[in-house]
């Protein structure tokens, strides 16, 4: 048996009548910026994450770097990142001239550790990038603590984790700020790239807006020295059919993840914890492996399709060698990375499929 490691099929099929209607209709209308899709989507999504603004962009990282942008970070700041994660977080601050400082993460969680961030602000220090890493939402209550006790922003990295809640409340509304992706695999996707800034700061919003429209307030008037970054019509009207199901299509990827929680049986094998204060969304169901190299074969040997996330750390990449931290200097990042291996995790997946990877991991 062949097991994707994540396919859309399921999903599409179910909206397929309704993507394609809708397709006519934005096509027909002849308007593909800025128009009735963006807007109601912006307001269904806001809604959604029980914030007060959404604005749409082209995608996650541009999303994350709008809001550093509108904050005014610039070149001789800093913002805290974790040391795990997509190399996207660290990028949206390296784009605004600012300097990304690293922090480990909680080994149990993946996610940026609160305990270790106070030792890493100084007086440069604007914000922290709080990332929802996996679909598990970041432990914000103690970062929200230390930011207004340094009066700093708190942005969250939302791209993997739609849905998420924390102490029963959606992310998103958290911080001061969160950046969205709707990359085609994320669990809301789009058909192709897009992103949104989701606040309850109007006036983060308006500026956000604005800096994603060449830097203009209304045509012909640019109050910035702004992007090209728009949610475009299509798109919008594609994740408003998404949105829709979203729910019901985060409760199976759940009911995925119990089932492997539940069955999965192997000494070699770490599994993911889901914190009390946490809904898992499970974007990516991650597990590790001392021996990964070999488990990732033996899945493969038998049709299992794996993914890792990720295996070199950014501080070991060469687009961050100018920052000289040295192999060792993050041992959890490069611990994670080195051990790191996710399992197949779509909605629609089949019992039969979920029980052939749990056969094969407890045979390893």
């Amino acid at each position: 048996m062949r097991v994707e490691f994540a396919t859309f099929n399921k999903m599409h099929d179910e909206i397929e009548n309704e993507i394609l209607a809708k397709f006519k209709e934005v096509y027909e209308k002849n308007w593909f910026i800025q128009g009735s899709e963006v807007e109601d989507f912006e307001e269904e999504f806001a809604a959604y994450c029980d914030a007060k603004y959404c604005v749409g962009c082209g995608n996650g990282l541009d999303a994350l770097f709008l809001i550093l942008k509108a904050y005014g970070i610039q070149e001789g700041d800093e913002v805290i990142v974790p040391s795990n994660t997509y190399i996207a977080t660290a990028l949206a601050v390296s784009y605004t001239g600012a300097t990304p400082v690293f922090v480990e993460p909680s080994i149990i969680t993946y996610n940026i550790d609160p305990e270790k961030i106070e030792e890493k602000i100084t007086p440069k220090t604007k914000a922290i990038m709080a990332v929802h890493l996996y679909g598990q939402p970041a432990d914000m209550d103690p970062i929200l603590v230390l930011a207004e006790k340094y009066n700093l922003r708190v942005i969250e990295d939302a791209a993997q984790a739609h849905g998420a809640l924390y102490n029963g409340k959606k992310i998103g509304g958290l911080g001061n700020a969160a950046g969205f992706s709707f990359y085609p695999g994320k669990n809301l996707g789009a058909l192709g790239d897009a992103g949104a800034v989701v606040t309850n700061d109007k006036e983060l919003a308006d500026k956000v807006r604005a800096l994603g429209n060449y830097g203009s307030d209304y045509k012909y008037h640019h109050v910035y020295m702004g992007n090209n970054s728009r949610l475009d019509e299509m798109q919008a009207a594609f994740l408003r059919i998404k949105l829709k199901n979203l729910n019901r299509w985060t409760e199976d990827r759940r009911n995925t993840a119990k089932v492997y929680m539940e069955g999965i049986h192997n000494d070699k094998i770490i599994l993911p914890k889901e914190l009390d204060y946490a809904k898992h969304v499970y974007h990516i169901f991650a597990i590790r492996c001392n021996e990964r190299e070999r488990l990732e074969k033996h899945l493969q040997d038998n049709g299992i399709m794996t993914n890792k996330h990720y295996p070199i750390p950014m501080h070991l990449q060469g687009a961050y060698k100018e920052l000289n931290i040295s192999k060792g200097s993050l041992p959890l990042a490069e611990e994670i990375s080195e051990t790191e291996l996710s399992l197949p995790m779509y909605y629609g997946m089949t019992k039969e499929e979920i029980n052939h990877v749990i056969n094969c991991i407890n045979s390893f």
